[in-house]
């Protein structure tokens, strides 16, 4: 048998089903491997190695398929390992938030519900993936902790805010993780790990729907290193009612699917259709739109690079080669997002609930800046923004629904150099997250899925062997998750990784 982190979830999952592995086997190969890894990856803030044993040996008691049991009913990922983003709270281990001012917090005493759902789904956490300070920069460089980076080169970081799940599942620490995306933080550093990211469209998921937050902007969704694996995590993610539905507790909530739905679709796009011309999701052609506009174009310095440039012409010549109908397309200018956004961005900021001046004064640069400039917006001007926005959401909607799906770069640039971003001049340290990574806030104001898949590796080089991953985005309609996943799982039979792991 291949050393298990090799083997994809949805392998793992299927050897834990029929009794071939169990919990604690599978649990302590990624603990090891964490143990092994994590000092030079500073994916984990925290790792808990006894709570996962004691909870891989409880599900071992309680359910296993060797002793001719099935896994409890719920449990979809039943002995899978995972970690919980330092954004979430879980009962008994303290939360960290990404920042110094909450280093010293005690342990909560309750989790938070998008971790009482993966737990219902049979997960063993083995602690907690690296975040950004609250989880605001496109970069995880926390001022007090070893920065998350990218396996493909340890001198470039991992991308933010989910920059240690990436991180994780790219190294082979983790087979798959959940993260949060409010500007593309799930997005964002699965495309700088060589991995694949999936942010929903807003309101799919019980947990983390968007729409609780400001503007709509979070929303949960999973990172795994294939697109099978990305839907299986999906999947557990949408907790069923005993009648198979998904559980939606809100009112606003994207279109769903029966129970296998995404991961049927994940899967079957991947076999070969001779014949048909195209392997969209039925088998027909997608009608498929390429861009390199922003809405941050005209705003800021927007350029993109010849190694992102590479990524985007390799993944749209496999699309049409796979029969798919291309065309170049240019999304209409907006010179309205920017400022709105960064009101709404600061807007969300001037929320986090501190108010001592000291505990404020130990906040990294940006995160005072967005939190101060943030309290200083009229209420006027946020009401004004938010407007703005949901016309431009109006828009991008109707612009992407002539499509099938929209493809862009993943990210601008390869990823960046630990500490490129400027930790002193807060404007100019969200410029350069904006240069970075034009193509994926838009989709949080608009509340559209989109999914990031690598495509091409750049020239290697003394620091990156196998050289550094460059993808692509792959925008779809409101819920069109399935079409998403078939595009991708496409694109990754037709171009595969050159490594399966960088270390």
């Amino acid at each position: 048998m291949d050393a298990l982190h090799e083997r994809t979830a949805v392998e793992l999952r299927d050897l834990l089903a029929a009794g071939e592995l169990t919990p604690a086997e599978v649990t302590d190969h990624f603990l090891e491997r964490v143990e092994r890894l994590n000092p030079s990856v500073g994916a984990f803030a925290t790792v808990t190695p006894g709570l996962a044993r004691e909870r891989a040996a409880a599900l071992q008691r309680d359910g296993d398929g060797s002793r001719g049991d099935t896994p409890p009913a719920s449990g979809s990922l039943w002995g899978l390992p995972t970690g919980d983003k330092d954004l979430w709270n879980r009962a008994g281990v303290p939360t960290g938030f990404g920042s110094r001012a909450f280093a010293d917090l005690p342990p909560a005493q309750e989790s938070d519900e998008i971790v009482r759902i993966l737990d219902a789904a049979g997960i063993v956490s083995l602690g907690k993936t690296a975040a950004p300070e609250l989880g605001f920069p496109a970069y995880t460089e926390p001022v007090h902790t070893p920065p998350a980076r990218t396996p493909w080169d340890l001198t470039r970081g991992a991308g933010g805010s989910s920059g240690g799940a990436a991180a994780a599942v790219a190294a082979g620490m983790l087979p798959f993780a959940p993260g949060s995306d409010g500007g593309g933080s799930i997005r964002i550093p699965a495309a700088a790990c060589g991995v694949v990211g999936l942010k929903p469209s807003r309101g799919l998921l019980p947990a983390g729907s968007g729409v609780d937050s400001l503007g709509g902007l979070v929303v949960n969704g999973p990172i795994a290193r294939t697109v099978a694996d990305t839907a299986l995590l999906l999947e557990a993610m949408l907790p069923r009612r005993a009648g198979g539905g998904v559980a939606h507790p809100y009112s606003l909530r994207a279109p769903s699917y029966e129970a296998g739905s995404y991961l049927a679709a994940a899967q079957r796009a991947a076999l070969p259709a001779p014949g048909t011309g195209g392997r969209g999701p039925g088998g027909s052609r997608a009608r498929i739109g390429v861009t390199t506009s922003s809405a941050w174009d005209g705003f800021y310095d927007i350029s993109v690079s010849p190694e992102a440039r590479a990524a985007l012409d390799v993944g749209v010549r496999a699309l049409s080669g796979l029969g798919h109908d291309v065309e170049e397309t240019v999304l209409a200018q907006a010179p309205e997002y920017a400022p709105a956004f960064r009101t709404l961005w600061m807007g969300g900021a001037s929320a986090v609930p501190i108010d001592d001046p000291e505990t404020l004064g130990r906040l990294e640069p940006l995160t005072q800046w967005l939190i101060r400039s943030g309290r200083e917006v009229p209420a006027r001007q946020l009401a004004e923004a938010v407007r703005t926005l949901t016309a431009f959401e109006r828009s991008l909607v109707a612009q992407v629904s002539v499509y099938d799906a929209v493809v862009t770069p993943a990210l601008a640039l390869t990823p960046r150099p630990i500490g490129w971003y400027d930790a002193e001049d807060p404007e100019r340290n969200f410029e350069q997250q904006c240069q970075y990574t034009p193509f994926t806030s838009m989709l949080n104001v608009a509340g559209l899925p989109a999914i990031t898949v690598p495509t091409h590796w750049t020239e290697p080089t003394a620091d990156a062997p196998a050289g550094l991953p460059m993808g692509v985005q792959i925008i779809g309609r409101p819920g069109g998750e399935l079409t998403l996943l078939a595009l991708a799982a496409q694109l990754e039979a037709e171009l595969p990784r050159p490594h399966a792991f960088p270390l």
